[in-house]
């Protein structure tokens, strides 16, 4: 049966079926790739890939980010390494809850993530779902007093600072990876590297705007966020065990939705690096450029 493509019903995200990403051919891999870059969300139902398979196929997007030390694919779950459930206060629950609000990954890092590979392996009786929001179509269909006012505009992002909105306060050295350097400063519109096409770069993480005050700062980015996450632009991924996503952090907004936490769910990331010369926070390109 030949790969078929079916764009959604959103400005964004395609289902591919007909193909096994475990015995992925370089002839199919490049439709994917164009895929990608068209529709920045791609779905692939029932795949039941391996940690390994999984890998591979990340690793056709690029170098693999390391979110914990010696783990390249990694558990998103609220079920412990030693197989209980979290407890719902537990630190880990919160990290997790943090999940929920709408972001794009590693933005809070130096170098930010160019796209995140997400599998089903146990998933809820109701609940749960992905969400992703097309920032593209999003800066597409601002006005152009939006648009002029945003221009020149920068947001510096943190988790340290999206998570206490939540009311969680993340120690330094965790151990999770987040940055407690400087926060990496990033522009309002991102080009794509490989489109052109701008986009909104906005979410949860971002926060203090150079040349703003905190509370002007924080109306604009959630007007952009809310403008940004709603209809046509939102598609939603309704799990199944085995069925893969890939997106493309630099164009769009992701978060995950509650579920009944006293029931388990276990799903496996794996995160792909952004390339230095476009994906390094304004901040830090200097460091960047001389590593």
């Amino acid at each position: 049966m030949p790969m078929t493509i079916q764009p959604t019903d959103a400005t964004l995200g395609a289902v591919i079926t007909g193909i096994e990403l475990a015995a992925l051919n370089d002839a199919s891999w490049h439709e994917i790739e164009a895929a990608f870059h068209e529709y920045a969300v791609l779905i692939f139902p029932r795949q039941h890939l391996s940690h390994e398979e999984q890998l591979a196929f990340a690793t056709r997007f690029g170098e693999i980010e390391i979110l914990v030390e010696g783990l390249k694919t990694v558990p998103i779950s609220n079920k412990s390494e030693t197989g209980d459930l979290f407890e719902e206060n537990s630190h880990r629950m919160q990290l997790l809850r943090g999940n929920e609000g709408w972001h794009t990954d590693s933005s809070y890092m130096p170098l930010s993530a160019k796209a995140s590979v997400l599998s089903a392996h146990v998933v809820t009786r109701a609940g749960g779902q992905t969400e992703w929001a097309d920032a593209r179509a999003a800066y597409a269909a601002l006005d152009s007093k939006t648009r002029d006012r945003i221009a020149d505009l920068a947001a510096y992002h943190s988790y340290f600072y999206s998570q206490a909105k939540l009311g969680h306060a993340v120690a330094v050295g965790s151990g999770y990876g987040f940055f407690d350097g400087e926060p990496p400063l990033r522009p309002l519109v991102k080009h794509h590297p490989v489109t052109g096409r701008p986009a909104l770069y906005i979410g949860r993480h971002a926060g203090k705007i150079p040349g703003l005050g905190d509370e002007e700062a924080e109306t604009l980015l959630n007007e952009l966020l809310a403008f940004t996450c709603q209809p046509p632009r939102l598609f939603t991924q309704v799990w199944q065990p085995g069925d893969l996503v890939v997106w493309d952090n630099r164009c769009v907004l992701h978060r995950a939705r509650p579920y009944d936490y006293r029931e388990e769910r276990v799903m496996m990331h794996t995160r792909i690096r952004g390339e230095r010369a476009s994906e390094s926070a304004t901040n830090y390109r200097a460091i960047a450029a001389s590593s």
